[in-house]
């Protein structure tokens, strides 16, 4: 920007800024930018969130087929549904996922074939509110909540009016209650999901189904008529009067269908109409985007700001719920039980522990506190600190950054947990490995200790784990002398140099050794991967 002027407003002048008319920056917010991304080369990897700050649920179309980490293209001309989504990134894929879509015409579920056309110039793409008009003339809303969303379809006249929920991947259930205009049931999918994972879903409509029925996913077989169903890529589907428009009141829970039904009517029982739920998001987004303040920039480059720090509010994702004494609890990913109290997960702190956490520690003190004893709590559940957690711990990329995460929020003031406990388990984290990932523990960690690098070939990326090693004793090191524990102060400024050890003078480059401290051989600073 041409004037670079961030204005961060203190948690004490936030009364009197909402006091004031605030200055509508949610209109900057694109949903689509980076949306034009493909496996092979990445423009932001990003799909249309519809979503409020660190949501449990989000809310996506989707142009790409079922388990797809690519959810939503840019260059796509059809969409096949509108789903739940948690996503932290498409190499993770995503989890716990069923998706909505309407049909206009004869009922069809085959997800290729239910594919509507759309255009770009009939879709509006907001944090706080999604809308979409097909070539066919159905027009589908979005309005999110924290766990949960109102959704209204609109179909054409003269065309039969189907809506169809499809399982997705792996296991499913379905119970349609006509009588009561519901839907309920489970999902289970997702890679990196505990064993007895379930995602139960509940669905109120303010119409009344015409018909309705079952089907399932992999050969495409339906039986009108059926109320349940439950096998792989189970779904409903049901139908409503052509030209009918019908609201949808969605909510899901990882922890009980009884749970699912206190958090719809928790965050959408005060809501009859979803201009409702949008005016509530839009308030919201509005006044998290008004914490930043620009000055100077184009409009395009404001629009590019506010989109990004969209995006840095998203994530990680609140794994909590509030049970019908409004009290926070929640199933955990790690150990697969029920706990009292907050946890957060979607997240891989490489390399999100340089940027976003720093800012998010400024922007959301009271979260962040909740977060750092979340984490000590998820090393008690699971043994390991987070590292990528998508929801459960995969141990994915490189690096402890947890301990980061802990250090950076002491250092700003946020010290409602332990110290003692946050360097009990990063030491634990520096002289051990997991079973999962390069980041669960420390490959090399006793290389890395006894030679002051990760040698190569014992890694493929041993110059890599010398230099986030390095900065993360660096962390616990500021961590133990910032809190006064001589012990682990010690221990971690004995290591925190060790980056210096796989620099080369004659290069001038972070390179590779040997385990008798020889260079690499035929070094190239621009192979990917090399070491």
């Amino acid at each position: 920007m041409r004037k670079h002027f961030l204005t961060f407003c203190s948690v004490l002048s936030i009364g009197s800024v909402a006091a004031q008319k605030q200055p509508d920056l949610v209109k900057y917010v694109n949903t689509l930018q980076g949306t034009n991304s493909t496996y092979e080369l990445s423009a932001g990897n990003t799909y249309p969130t519809t979503g409020m700050p660190f949501n449990v649920n989000a809310w996506s179309p989707q142009t790409g087929k079922n388990g797809d980490g690519w959810k939503y293209k840019y260059t796509a001309t059809a969409i096949r549904g509108f789903g739940e989504t948690h996503q932290c990134s498409p190499w993770m894929g995503d989890y716990g996922v069923f998706t909505l879509m309407p049909v206009a015409g004869p009922l069809v579920v085959d997800e290729e074939k239910r594919a509507a056309s759309f255009k770009h110039i009939n879709e509006t793409a907001k944090p706080h509110y999604y809308q979409v008009k097909f070539d066919n003339g159905v027009n589908t809303e979005i309005a999110p909540t924290e766990r949960a969303a109102y959704f209204r379809f609109s179909f054409p006249k003269g065309k039969q009016a189907f809506l169809v929920l499809d399982g997705y991947t792996k296991f499913s259930q379905v119970t349609i209650d006509a009588a009561n205009r519901r839907i309920t049931g489970y999902v289970n999918n997702g890679a990196f999901v505990p064993k007895d994972f379930k995602n139960y879903f509940v669905l109120e409509f303010d119409k009344a189904f015409r018909s309705s029925g079952t089907w399932e996913n992999k050969n495409n077989t339906i039986a009108a008529g059926s109320a349940t169903a439950e096998g792989q890529g189970a779904g409903a589907f049901v139908e409503f009067a052509p030209g009918t428009t019908v609201s949808i009141r969605v909510a899901s829970s990882y922890i009980s269908p009884v749970q699912a039904a206190v958090t719809l009517n928790r965050e959408l029982g005060g809501f009859s109409r979803l201009e409702q739920a949008r005016d509530a998001g839009f308030a919201t987004w509005n006044k998290l985007l008004n914490r930043v303040q620009v000055e100077g920039g184009t409009e395009e480059e404001k629009a590019t700001f506010y989109s990004c720090m969209f995006r840095a509010n998203l994530f990680s994702h609140q794994f909590f719920e509030y049970d019908s004494s409004n009290q926070p609890v929640y199933y955990s990913p790690y150990d697969g039980k029920l706990h009292k109290g907050y946890m957060y997960t979607d997240n891989g702190f490489w390399d999100t522990f340089r940027s976003q956490f720093p800012l998010t520690n400024i922007l959301h003190p009271q979260m962040q506190g909740r977060y750092m004893q979340a984490m000590l709590d998820a090393q008690q559940q699971c043994g390991w600190l987070p590292s990528w957690s998508a929801p459960s711990e995969t141990g994915g990329m490189l690096g402890n950054h947890a301990i980061s995460l802990l250090a950076d929020a002491w250092a700003k003031g946020i010290r409602n947990f332990s110290p003692d406990s946050a360097l009990k388990a990063y030491y634990h984290e520096a002289t051990n490995k997991g079973p999962w990932g390069g980041a669960n523990g420390r490959q090399g960690w006793k290389e890395y200790f006894q030679l002051g690098y990760v040698p190569y070939p014992l890694s493929e990326g041993s110059t890599a784990q010398t230099l986030e090693y390095a900065y993360d004793d660096f962390c616990g090191y500021s961590l133990a002398k910032m809190t006064g524990n001589k012990f682990y102060e010690k221990i971690f400024a004995r290591q925190m140099y060790n980056y210096r050890n796989v620099f080369d003078t004659a290069t001038r480059f972070m390179r590779g050794r040997q385990f008798n401290g020889d260079w690499t051989n035929n070094f190239d600073p621009y192979a990917w991967g090399g070491p």
